[in-house]
């Protein structure tokens, strides 16, 4: 997961206090923790490419208008948690807390929704100012995907099928639960809301301040209060999916029994209901208790009435998103979802000023003729026991010696780093061929 900042003292020699750190909340992602966000960014390429979704790529910054009206004003994002600012115009933007408002915005703008079935996805930052915790910061990045113009269960089932087998590729499906449940449409809402709001003011002197002031503008926000202290009374109260409408009692069982044939276990949760306004009927959330106390590594549901809100045609739309910093640390916890090796195959020591220009060159050739070659080459001078030093601590399986000898013979040593082999010379059709093979079998590896 991404590093914290360094603590203030003397850092090689420098006077840390004197310098510029990250912003509290924003943090780096160093070089052995990218390979696990390479990963999953991969997996998660490759299995939406399968699904025949296509890429969208949204603004950082948009109008705070676009979050305040799909996310809802009486929300902590909204509320407490938005980076808003004026611009040099005067007008109110606001860096993206989530991607599914921005994605109906470009959707609208450009004419992709309307009588169209689209398949769209995201990756990217987002920004939130919360307390910053394991797995959670103020900037984190989140991949979604979002579909439109499809209203029955079925693509419900199928975006959530396909985070199954994103979590098997992974090798973290075993760390995660899915949780369901169905929040009905507006109509069914506005009744269970009333019998909700009931049963709360009826219970107003056990209520903490958030759940006092949600009472009077958005009820259903209180079953998703995570203080221990409210929750004997929100097991106790009223289920909306005892109240749903006719309608989305089918569209539920439907998707429920897809998933059953497909043998992916889920938890049916009443109390699911989603932290943004805009859902309806389908909700899931995957969680895990891997990382300590329970977290959510990826979530969404139906939005049906959203497009329609933010200005478009009337467009069923059903999305999920999940975060990358969760499932790095998920792929951190378990030896079994390590990434592939990513160090390189052979580590090339140029040996005398004289064959510098000349390693290069045939460092190039090598790489045009072994696709996929993963191949350092020394720079910056240096002895021969120096530079095996380095190969050694590059992780590489092989390290090529280039001297003024070898150069005029047409020839490269070969040292064997990781195994108890004699040392050999080869010309560079040979060295190509041998190289190939290290390559093909490191992927057969993986």
């Amino acid at each position: 997961m991404p590093s914290a900042p360094a603590e203030s003292g003397k850092v090689n020699g420098g006077n840390l206090s004197k310098a510029i750190q990250a912003v509290r909340g924003m943090n780096d992602v160093l070089p052995d923790q990218t390979p696990y966000w390479q990963q999953i960014e991969g997996a998660v390429r490759h299995i939406l490419a399968a699904y025949g979704y296509s890429e969208i790529r949204m603004p950082v910054v948009e109008r705070t208008e676009l979050f305040a009206r799909s996310i809802g004003e009486v929300t902590d994002i909204v509320e407490k948690e938005m980076y808003t600012f004026e611009d040099r115009n005067g007008d109110s933007l606001t860096l993206r807390p989530e991607g599914t408002a921005g994605c109906v915005r470009a959707g609208i703008e450009n004419g992709l929704l309307y009588n169209q079935v689209q398949r769209l996805w995201y990756l990217g930052p987002m920004f939130r100012h919360e307390r910053p915790q394991k797995g959670r910061y103020r900037q984190f990045h989140q991949i979604g995907a979002e579909v439109f113009g499809l209203e029955g269960p079925d693509v419900d089932a199928e975006l959530i099928l396909m985070t199954g087998r994103l979590w098997r590729q992974l090798g973290i499906a075993d760390l995660v639960e899915l949780q369901i449940n169905s929040l009905g449409t507006a109509a069914a809402r506005a009744v269970y809301r009333d019998r909700l709001v009931e049963y709360l003011k009826a219970h107003h002197a056990a209520l903490d301040e958030d759940s006092r002031r949600r009472l009077e503008t958005n009820p259903l926000r209180i079953l998703d209060s995570k203080n221990p202290d409210m929750q004997p009374i929100i097991g106790r109260a009223p289920l909306l999916i005892d109240h749903l409408d006719p309608e989305s009692r089918a569209h539920f069982d439907r998707l429920v029994a897809v998933l059953e044939a497909a043998g992916l276990r889920y938890t049916l949760n009443p109390r699911l209901v989603r932290g943004l306004d805009y859902y309806g009927r389908t909700v899931f959330e995957w969680v895990t208790d891997a990382l300590g106390a329970q977290g959510t590594v990826c979530a969404g549901g139906r939005y049906d009435g959203l497009v329609e809100h933010l200005g478009g045609r009337a467009t069923p739309a059903v999305g999920f998103a999940m975060g990358l910093e969760r499932l790095v640390a998920l792929m951190e916890s378990t030896e079994r979802a390590r990434p592939a090796d990513v160090a390189p195959h052979a580590y090339l020591a140029l040996l005398g000023d004289s064959v510098q220009q000349d390693g290069l060159l045939l460092a190039e050739r090598l790489r045009d003729r072994v696709p996929g070659l993963r191949l350092l080459t020394h720079c910056g001078g240096g002895g021969l026991k120096a530079q095996l030093k380095r190969a050694d601590r590059s992780g590489a399986s092989l390290a090529l010696l280039l001297g003024g000898d070898e150069a005029a013979r047409g020839e490269v040593g070969l040292k064997h780093l990781r195994a108890n082999r004699d040392q050999e010379s080869l010309g560079e059709d040979a060295l190509c061929r041998r190289l190939a093979a290290l390559v093909d079998g490191s992927a057969a590896g993986h």
